[in-house]
């Protein structure tokens, strides 16, 4: 940063929402920062924890930390306060800076704590004199989901990202390129979103806190001109079916963090063939990514979409239970070795030992490598197959079952673009299979559709492995991160009515249109055009999701604020005649 602020002193560093830094602003305001930050304890592998909102001042401080020789923990404002304290508590960090619109959220955090925005307006009478740090040194520690079991803070050298974002071979991005940072900091996606840009010489576009949705990021997108995008699957798969013309500026979309859809892959680089398009793969232990895969312009896919190779500065090995490699075509675990890997777990030395271990590597020497969890194959193309992850293996009728295996299955029908699998118990105890699936435009409605998929998978997959349903939504759930939220997703068996409001039936096409969406989105039967979307349990995901399927089925783009507006199918019905007409 300090060569980019000598080389371009006057471009753009960092920009959001009209305000913007230079890269000599960005240096200035860092380096006082530091300052402060070593006055207060700041050194190599010494943790600063960071509550802040998405914007430059954001930018400023992780910067700060780094300048100082410390390592950043991000914390994300709308974590849960249990979450928060949990932690820091955990990590100890030697100072907490937040924002002070977020101060009250530390209250009850028992570290030495600093306003961000206090600290940044002081003035600095003596140099910043930072102990100077290795490769080694700790960047960052990012916290796992902790979704089974206790979080764990990740522990990321300065030679981890430095491999991520100095020179990759699977990309080529210049100082010319915009990229787009809207992944939570705390997100590993994060660093490549932060870190590529500013050691390039190029720009950051920060996207305005608050939350995100296809509209607003299209916006942005074309405000700030962004050329580079990364997004989590999710986000992707409702980008491509809502906002397709937003991609039409970039020039390198990027996504990641779950399977991809090679059905919307294929519809955007059909879309926008000037596209260069990369899935990314990769565990928070090994820094982002670990393989890639990129094309540039339209793909036929006759296979679910690879995960590529190993990036730069990073091995795979796929291994049999006793951590001999696997043949070609044959299941097995993935391991990563190389300069991305973590040091480990904070504080954890059991955790460490048992995820990142010793095994053979491809010239038969030991060596240090991660165990991810995950089940791969290599391909005679030497490109890497993701299978799913070995933990989500259940056992039906005795067979061991993966989930992956039948969301793959179903993504190959013609009328599905993406899917989800859970197992779940029924009143019994017994698990049963349930199917999520999101149908192509133009599509059988549910429940035809659903009856017709699990028939065609009865063609394709053995008995056990068949779903006891098939459930058809307009989308899938997402979590915080952008990963499909399984929990989330409804229990097919219909709620009864809980609502007070008297039942009156729907009478036109477009009314019973609305209701057949309600009572598949919100597990309730049967929905009458006088009841509430929101007494009945509605959210705003689920909002978000009945939108776009209004979309996808009438034409019509409603906002959210349309349906808080007339919250019935009566008054909603009416409002897209009204559109229509």
């Amino acid at each position: 940063m300090s060569e980019q602020a000598r080389r371009t002193p006057n471009a753009v560093a960092v920009s959001c929402g009209g305000e913007q830094l230079t890269y000599a602003d960005l240096e200035a305001d860092a380096t006082r920062l530091a300052t402060h930050l070593v006055e207060r304890g700041v050194g190599p592998d010494r943790v600063v924890a960071l509550l802040a909102t998405r914007s430059p001042r954001l930018i400023t401080a992780l910067l700060a930390i780094l300048k100082a020789g410390g390592a950043y923990l991000a914390l994300e404002p709308d974590a849960p306060q249990e979450r928060l304290v949990q932690l820091v508590s955990d990590a100890e960090p030697v100072l907490l800076l937040a924002d002070t619109v977020l101060w009250e959220r530390v209250a009850e955090v028992d570290v030495p704590t600093e306003e961000l925005d206090r600290l940044l307006a002081m003035p600095t009478h003596s140099p910043l004199r930072a102990a100077p740090t290795t490769p080694e040194n700790l960047a960052y520690v990012s916290y796992t989901s902790g979704s089974t079991g206790e979080p764990k803070g990740v522990c990321v050298p300065h030679r981890a990202v430095a491999r991520l974002v100095q020179q990759p071979d699977w990309a080529q991005f210049t100082s010319a390129d915009v990229f787009l940072q809207l992944a939570p900091v705390a997100f590993d996606a994060s660093t490549l979103e932060i870190w590529t840009p500013l050691s390039l010489g190029g720009r950051l576009a920060v996207q305005p806190p608050g939350r995100t949705t296809p509209d607003t990021l299209a916006q942005t997108l074309r405000a700030e001109q962004v050329s580079v995008l990364w997004l989590t699957a999710g986000f992707f798969h409702q980008m491509v079916d809502t906002c397709l013309e937003a991609f039409g500026g970039l020039r390198h979309v990027l996504a990641g963090g779950d399977v991809l859809s090679r059905d919307h892959v294929s519809r955007l680089l059909t879309a926008h063939p000037h596209l260069s398009f990369t899935n990314g793969y990769g565990p928070t232990e090994n820094t982002t990514f670990t393989a890639c895969w990129t094309v540039h312009g339209p793909v036929v896919l006759d296979r679910p979409v690879p995960i590529g190779r190993p990036v730069s500065g990073t091995g795979v090995a796929i291994l049999d239970t006793d951590r001999r490699p696997v043949p070609v075509g044959v299941d097995g675990e993935l391991y990563a070795f190389g300069d991305g890997l973590a040091r480990g777990y904070l504080g954890r030395p059991e955790a460490t030992a048992e995820r990142f271990v010793l095994a053979a590597g491809p010239t038969g020497v030991v060596i240090r490598m991660y165990r991810t969890g995950d089940l791969a194959r290599w391909q005679a193309d030497g490109t890497i197959e993701f299978l799913g992850r070995a933990d989500r293996q259940i056992k039906i009728q005795g067979f061991r079952v993966e989930p992956g295996a039948i969301e793959a299955a179903l993504t190959r029908l013609p009328t599905v673009s993406d899917a989800a699998v859970v197992a779940r118990s029924d009143d019994s105890g017994a698990k049963r299979l349930l199917a999520y699936a999101i149908p192509r435009p133009k599509a059988l409605a549910a429940p035809e559709l659903g009856a017709q998929l699990r028939e065609q998978l009865r063609e394709a997959l053995p008995p056990y492995m068949v779903p006891q349903s098939v459930i058809v939504l307009p989308a899938l759930p997402l979590g915080p991160t952008g990963k499909v939220d399984r929990a989330a997703l409804p229990d097919p068996r219909h709620a009864p009515r809980t609502c007070t409001t008297p039942y009156r039936a729907p009478e036109t096409a477009l009314e019973r249109s609305l209701a057949e969406l309600w009572s598949a989105l919100l597990g309730v039967e049967p929905i009458g055009v006088d009841d509430d979307f929101f007494e009945l349990g509605g959210h705003s995901l689920l909002a978000a999701g009945a939108l776009h399927a209004i979309q996808r089925e009438h034409g019509v783009r409603l906002a959210y604020f349309d349906l808080l507006e007339q919250p019935t199918v009566a008054g909603l019905a009416a409002t897209i005649e009204e559109l229509t007409s």
